[in-house]
């Protein structure tokens, strides 16, 4: 039995990426003990990762899920981190919306907000601002239009980027690491996201609990360039202490 429930678990991890320690216990209805004894040993072997609250693939340079997958996965998590992360958004502001499944979800929020200016290199997120917000103004940043992610980047999204200031950015990322910063897994993401905090006044950084612990293979910015993290209410508060306690302002968003 216990050998059948690693080989399961590696097949989940595979898979998925990731699992997480309480939805192992109410799958197989054994202990914690037993659940962080399976992933301790399946760790040794080089089969996974262990994180806050579970595990994940053991491949650094693992390609990131499709688009479609992504918008499926954790999805009441995303929606209630983006209705949360809507009311940091005043009237009049202007914003850039970063590329992303999390991000998508606090614009498709935006309806009641009034006279914004939203800056965004997602073609998907421009569209929606537009039907969402009949008040507001879109700038699509320039540069090559992505298929996998329906965004732009290059050296012409840097550049058109260059030559705004925003006084709120609202990013997500491929992981968070209080050792290294925040990663991003596609390359022409992560050149565009390394430039935002030096335009933007405040950086809004939503993710949920899947990120924490990820280490990916581009580097983004340090823990400390983030001014406030909206996550979700499945992350414990022993994961979001040491974040909070470097100066971020933390909001968990709760189930919608």
């Amino acid at each position: 039995m216990q050998q059948e429930r690693r080989n399961d678990i590696v097949f989940k991890i595979r898979k998925s990426r990731i699992v997480k320690v309480n939805d192992l216990m109410d799958e197989y209805h054994v202990s914690i003990e037993t659940i962080r004894r399976d992933l301790e040993f399946l760790e040794t072997e080089g089969y996974l990762r262990r994180v806050y609250g579970g595990a994940i693939l053991n491949d650094f340079y693992r390609p990131e899920q499709a688009l479609s997958q992504r918008e499926q996965t954790n999805y009441l998590q995303k929606q209630a981190i983006g209705r949360l992360a809507v009311d940091f958004i005043e009237d009049g502001d202007t914003i850039y919306i970063d590329s992303g499944t999390t991000t998508m979800e606090l614009t498709k929020h935006l309806g009641a907000k009034r006279n914004l200016t939203i800056i965004t290199n997602a073609l998907l997120i421009a569209q929606e601002a537009i039907v969402s917000n009949y008040d507001c103004r879109v700038i699509m940043l320039g540069g090559e239009l992505r298929r996998d992610e329906l965004a732009t980047s290059g050296a012409s999204a840097m550049t058109g980027l260059s030559n705004f200031y925003m006084a709120k950015a609202f990013l997500s990322a491929g992981g968070i690491s209080l050792k290294s910063g925040v990663t991003e897994y596609n390359l022409h993401d992560a050149e565009n996201r390394r430039l935002v905090p030096q335009r933007a006044q405040k950086i809004f950084m939503l993710a949920d609990y899947s990120k924490f612990g990820i280490i990916t293979m581009n580097y983004i910015m340090p823990i400390e360039a983030i001014s406030v993290l909206v996550t979700d209410w499945t992350v414990p508060e022993s994961v979001l202490e040491p974040y909070r306690s470097r100066g971020i302002e933390i909001y968990v968003a709760q189930p919608v």
